[in-house]
C-alpha cells in the first residue's frame, strides 16, 4: 500500500511541475509576442531603408497568396511596394523566408523600377549555424556587388544556395510582376 501512495504522490508532484511550466511558458508568450513582432517588424522597416534610402516607405503589402502570380514560390512570403517621399515607385521588395539543415533564414529582398534588376538584400533572421561566415563572405560581397549571386562556395554553401534559391524566386516574381 505504501508503494502505490508513493506513486500517487509522485505522479501528482509531476502533474504539478508539469502544469506551472505550461502556464509559465503561457505567460512569457503573452508578455513577450506583442515585442517580438515589434522587432521583426523594425528589422523590416529598417532593412527596406538599407536598400531604398532614409526617405522610402511601404506603399502596399501583400501576402504573397494574395497576389496574383502564376508561379510557385514556396520562399515568399509578404510583397512590399516602396515608394520615395515623392510618392515616386521605387520598387518591389519581399520578404522571403527558408530553412536547411543548417537553420533558417528570413531576408528582404529589393529590385529596382527603373531597371528591374536586384538591388541587394537584408537580413531578418539568420539562425544559419555559420551565420556569420555566410554573412562575412557570401551576403556583404553579394551585395557589395564583388561576388555573383550563383558564386556559393564561401564556407557556408549551404545557407548560400538557400540565399541564392530564395533571391532567384525573388526575381521571377519581380520580373512576373513587371510583365
Amino acid at each position: 500500500m505504501a508503494s502505490k501512495k508513493h506513486y500517487i504522490i509522485t505522479s501528482i508532484t509531476l502533474g504539478l511541475i508539469a502544469a506551472s511550466s505550461a502556464v509559465l511558458i503561457g505567460v512569457t508568450n503573452l508578455v513577450t509576442r506583442d515585442q517580438i513582432a515589434q522587432n521583426e517588424r523594425n528589422k523590416i522597416l529598417s532593412g527596406i531603408s538599407e536598400i531604398y534610402g532614409e526617405n522610402s516607405l511601404i506603399k502596399e503589402e501583400k501576402a504573397i497568396s494574395d497576389v496574383n502570380l502564376k508561379g510557385e514560390y514556396k520562399y515568399l512570403d509578404i510583397l512590399y511596394t516602396i515608394e520615395g517621399n515623392n510618392e515616386q515607385r521605387l520598387g518591389y521588395a519581399f520578404k522571403t523566408s527558408g530553412s536547411n539543415m543548417y537553420g533558417k533564414i528570413a531576408l528582404i529582398v529589393g529590385f529596382d523600377e527603373v531597371s528591374h534588376g536586384f538591388m541587394s538584400l537584408t537580413i531578418v533572421v539568420n539562425e544559419q549555424t555559420y551565420a556569420s561566415t555566410l554573412v562575412d563572405k557570401y551576403i556583404n560581397p553579394l551585395n557589395d556587388g564583388s561576388r555573383a549571386l550563383n558564386d556559393t562556395s564561401c564556407g557556408a554553401t549551404y545557407g548560400a544556395k538557400l540565399v541564392e534559391a530564395m533571391v532567384d524566386e525573388c526575381k521571377n516574381a519581380a520580373q512576373e510582376l513587371w510583365s
